[in-house]
């Protein structure tokens, strides 16, 4: 028999988690920031042939792969070690360096990636994206070495820590300690820093984009360029294109969509455990941080990506802040669209566009010569 004690106390227990996801875990109301118009607009075509080479490509090796038979700890092997093949199995026309710093937690290592003509005293922190489980310098040389010769920087990769095997916040502790280390320290040793940026894609978006809350926050260096590509900003998915692009987003509809099958509240709930914060913290969902005070900052997204809907919020609470950041969107690009240098003229568009505001910034070096 049901008491009305046990009824009250179901009750009570009831409450107590609906006032933790309401105040805790949701945070702000973001639908404020929605409907921001991009500074500027790229249009391309989706049945170009790189646009067809491209859905095959994820077709191959995003699709089919998830729906395959095999374990979690079989498919997130293979999808990094596919990852790493991207780097891996092509010639660059730069030189690679290994690096490793030393931090409070241990060995972080890294990769330097030179450019002809580099000007050392110009460096970039790139941090890769992989929705924090999978990636490696070696896996985004495509990203980094067209970046490299575009601006003449000498660019440094961490290998930051990834999950499940580490904690969520084990990573944004590893971009903090690359960029202190950065800001003294080249690809010929100690030496600080002429000029200094900060880059990085998807989840390397996020990273990049709380670390620069970070760098304000405690009196760091500031950077003097910043750019997210595709940047995943909240974790408390809570942005309308999460759905509603489901199905243009071909990349990260199979991780997406047994997430959204989850009712909302759960999902914070389990994102609380999973990482080891609250989903609305600013460490992992810079968009909930103060953003006021913040260096130049460059956002790409393609309105065909799930998280259109966050970096165009996160421009918008950037400019009600006071320190606007411009967006740049693509029409009809795959996510990270960057990385398909061999198939998009889009791609280059994409990387021309940042080397022009980073230059502009004066955070790099004019091309190669």
């Amino acid at each position: 028999m049901i008491t009305p004690i046990a009824l009250g106390g179901a009750a009570s227990a009831a409450a107590l988690a609906a006032a933790v996801t309401r105040f805790h875990l949701l945070g702000e109301d973001l639908s404020k920031y929605d409907g921001a118009d991009a500074d500027k607009r790229f249009p391309s075509d989706p049945n170009s042939e790189g646009a067809q080479k491209v859905r095959a490509f994820l077709d191959e090796h995003f699709i089919k792969p998830a729906a395959a038979p095999g374990s979690r700890e079989e498919k997130l092997r293979d999808k990094r070690r596919m990852f790493d093949e991207n780097g891996l199995n092509r010639e660059f026309d730069c030189a690679f360096r290994d690096a490793t710093i030393q931090t409070e937690d241990g060995e972080l290592t890294g990769e330097w990636t030179i450019p002809d003509d580099c000007t050392p005293e110009k460096r970039l922190l790139y941090i890769h994206g992989g929705a924090n489980t999978v990636g490696s310098a070696v896996s985004h040389r495509p990203i980094i070495t067209n970046l490299a010769n575009r601006t003449r920087c000498a660019v440094f990769a961490p290998n930051y820590r990834l999950m499940p095997e580490n904690a969520r916040l084990d990573g944004v502790k590893d971009c903090r300690a690359a960029y202190e280390w950065v800001c003294e320290n080249g690809p010929d040793g100690p030496a600080p820093a002429g000029a200094l940026s900060i880059g990085g894609d998807s989840a390397g978006a996020n990273l990049t984009l709380s670390l620069i809350n970070w760098v304000r926050d405690e009196g760091k260096r500031t950077p003097q360029a910043v750019f997210a590509i595709s940047p995943a900003v909240d974790t408390t998915f809570a942005s309308p294109s999460l759905k509603g692009n489901l199905d243009t987003d071909l990349m990260l509809k199979p991780l997406a969509t047994p997430l959204l099958k989850v009712p909302r509240p759960l999902m914070l709930w389990l994102s609380w455990r999973v990482n080891g914060v609250s989903p609305s913290d600013p460490a992992i969902s810079p968009i909930f941080a103060d953003l006021s005070g913040l260096p130049p900052t460059l956002i790409h997204i393609s309105s065909a990506e799930i998280l259109f809907d966050d970096a165009r919020r996160y421009a918008a609470k950037r400019a009600a802040c006071g320190s606007p950041a411009r967006l740049h969107v693509w029409e009809h690009m795959a996510h990270v669209w960057h990385i398909f240098d061999r198939f998009l003229p889009e791609s280059h568009q994409a990387f021309d566009d940042i080397a022009d505001f980073m230059r502009e910034n004066g955070a790099a070096a004019g091309p190669a010569q």
